[in-house]
């Protein structure tokens, strides 16, 4: 078993590739570019073929529009008989390869012309040099990112270079020039040879990373993520986890409040992880509990906040998300409402901050490191609390990771004993105090002006409020994967302002919003790339509707096991994570071994053929 620690560290090396992702120019952009490359080729070309005049440049537009169609026909070629099985390769990046390619090809073609000059013929060479170097190129792409089986992608590799060969070779012979000599033709051919042996060379090394360490290509594994990343389609990246994963049982502990004979708020709070990012997996499955439960227990608001639980338990597929949902769909029914709650307490103790809150004979217990950072904190701590609780004479503990602060490194095992010191004295402290009646409100707020790139997730914002005589306290939950530091402590003084005196604030941890931005961390926490003054307008507001609406209340509580829940697994997302890093480093070496080795070969038959 690795440390948190470790598995953070593989995490955030995984996580940072997301930031070597690039985007591509709009398909507009990328026709009009490829047009000027195109008559650029042109005129070059026939540059080369004849000393330039009036008739010579018309002669190269011409051709260069000729390339420009014959590409936009390859394109369109490619795309029509792919896209029913290439879940990447569309039209747009289509014409980005074929941009590139022309692009690298103009570069081979502008060298042969001004050589030229002094070795008769040369452009010729280097344009076959060119043609080799594309078509290698297009073999690279489309291997890393196409779907289409071994047959389609040579064929689509090829067919670029070939086409565009053909209008040229017919130019050349209109101006009278020879273009198959013996030794041409044998420089070609061993060029060709030269640079497919060096691609599948390079191509055959960074696939034994993946299968070294997952017994799968590394390119398979690049596919799947690709596929998730510009096109949403979890599907290829879910076949992997549920391949690789592991059963386990999924812990969900629930806190209903009822007023008025009907449910008016529940706290859920489930012990997997909402990973591992984007839509994969359990990413977004806090706002999927949270929407089901609503629509399940109508006027009901339905607070997801983050269990005792780290990436080893990111559930496989959307199969293993359902298996929970209907776990929580039967949680709904409650019975032994108690109409009591304790004092909201906490305790500080070395940096580690804990609250709890007694409803009938169950504690709620909320952990936070804040304003150092947290991360995700171990399931092994949520038994210690729960078994504490039982020693104070209590049923049961419901435990929240806040996952409130986010500023640096975390080093989970330096936060495991000030945790729990401070909630045995928490515990301690809480049990003394006497229960009494108490009231509740809840309110829910979407933000409109945050979304994923931003950091925040569907599930918005919800404010749990609790009164009893003596003191008001509100849970603020929000969707989203952690958060600033110093954004939790403006915002308990915010809402000492509308009348709350005590609570505390949670992220859902919800990795929908992970792999939406191109950053380092591949994910802005809450309050990094949005307005805090404008989120904290809209807690303050959330919380003023959850006073506005408090009532006398009961509560109840449930937990279960869900059982048979496939995950990803600890040791599988270290491998994965380990792939991505291991692969891309062998990549850069390879790269900087193999092709220049090529060149050499290459530019030895160019000076002897």
């Amino acid at each position: 078993m690795v440390s948190n620690d470790s598995m953070n560290d593989y995490i955030e090396k995984a996580v940072k590739r997301y930031s070597s992702l690039f985007t591509l120019p709009s398909h507009s952009k990328l026709l009009a570019l490829l047009f000027a490359v195109c008559l650029l080729n042109g005129v070059v070309i026939v540059t080369a073929l004849h000393p330039l005049s009036q008739s010579n440049m018309s002669l190269g537009l011409v051709l260069g529009i000729t390339l420009f169609v014959l590409i936009m026909a390859t394109d369109f070629i490619i795309h029509f008989t792919s896209f029913q099985d290439d879940l990447i390769f569309n039209l747009r990046r289509c014409s980005a390869l074929s941009m590139y390619s022309a692009t690298f090809w103009l570069l081979f073609i502008l060298l042969g012309t001004l050589t030229n000059a002094l070795v008769a013929g040369f452009w010729l060479k280097l344009f076959l040099l060119g043609f080799c170097v594309v078509l290698a190129l297009r073999l690279l792409v489309l291997c890393a990112v196409s779907f289409a089986g071994i047959g389609k992608v040579s064929f689509y590799a090829v067919l670029l270079p070939v086409l565009c060969t053909v209008p040229v070779f017919f130019t050349a012979s209109l101006v009278g020039e020879k273009v198959l000599e013996a030794s041409t033709v044998l420089f070609f051919s061993l060029s060709l040879v030269v640079m497919m042996s060096a691609l599948s060379l390079f191509l055959y090394l960074i696939n034994r990373v993946g299968v070294r360490i997952l017994s799968v290509g590394s390119f398979s594994v690049l596919k799947a993520f690709l596929a998730s990343w510009t096109e949403d389609l979890n599907e290829p990246f879910e076949r992997f986890f549920e391949r690789f994963g592991l059963e386990r049982d999924i812990k969900v502990s629930t806190l209903a409040f009822r007023a008025n004979e009907r449910i008016k708020a529940l706290i859920v709070v489930p012990a997997f992880h909402p990973g591992p990012f984007k839509n994969v997996g359990s990413s977004n499955l806090p706002h999927t509990i949270q929407t089901l439960l609503e629509n399940r227990l109508p006027l009901c608001v339905v607070a997801v906040p983050h269990g005792l639980s780290g990436h080893d338990l990111d559930l496989a597929s959307q199969a293993q998300n359902q298996r929970v949902l209907k776990g929580v769909e039967k949680m709904t029914d409650f019975s032994d409402f108690g109409s009591v709650a304790s004092p909201f307490v906490r305790v500080k103790r070395n940096g580690a901050s804990v609250s709890c809150q007694i409803f009938t004979n169950c504690a709620f217990v909320t952990l936070t490191l804040a304003p150092e950072t947290m991360e995700d904190l171990p399931p092994d701590l949520d038994s210690f609390i729960v078994s504490e609780g039982q020693r104070h004479g209590l049923s049961t503990a419901i435990c929240v990771d806040a996952h409130n602060s986010i500023q640096g490194p975390f080093n989970v095992n330096a936060a495991i004993d000030p945790l729990k010191e401070a909630v045995a004295m928490c515990l301690e402290k809480v049990t003394n105090h006497e229960s009494e009646g108490f009231e509740v409100g809840a309110a829910k707020v979407v933000p409109k002006e945050f979304g994923l790139p931003e950091g925040m997730g569907p599930g918005g914002i919800v404010v749990s409020v609790i009164r009893t005589s003596s003191q008001t306290t509100a849970y603020v939950t929000i969707d989203g994967n952690n958060m600033i530091s110093g954004l939790r402590e403006k915002i308990l003084s915010a809402l000492s302002e509308v009348g709350v005196d005590h609570g505390e604030v949670f992220t859902t941890d919800s990795h929908a919003v992970n792999a939406v931005v191109l950053n380092a961390r591949g994910y802005h926490p809450i309050g990094e790339a949005m307005d805090q003054e404008t989120l904290i307008k809209h807690i303050k507001e959330a919380a003023s509707n959850a006073l506005a609406g408090l009532e006398p209340a009961e509560a109840s509580w449930r937990t279960e096991n869900v059982s048979g829940v496939r995950v990803i697994g600890e040791k599988q997302i270290e491998d994965m994570c380990l792939l991505a890093d291991k692969a891309l480093q062998r990549a850069k070496k390879l790269a900087i071994s193999i092709f220049p080795l090529a060149g050499v070969v290459l530019t030895a038959l160019l000076l002897l053929l």
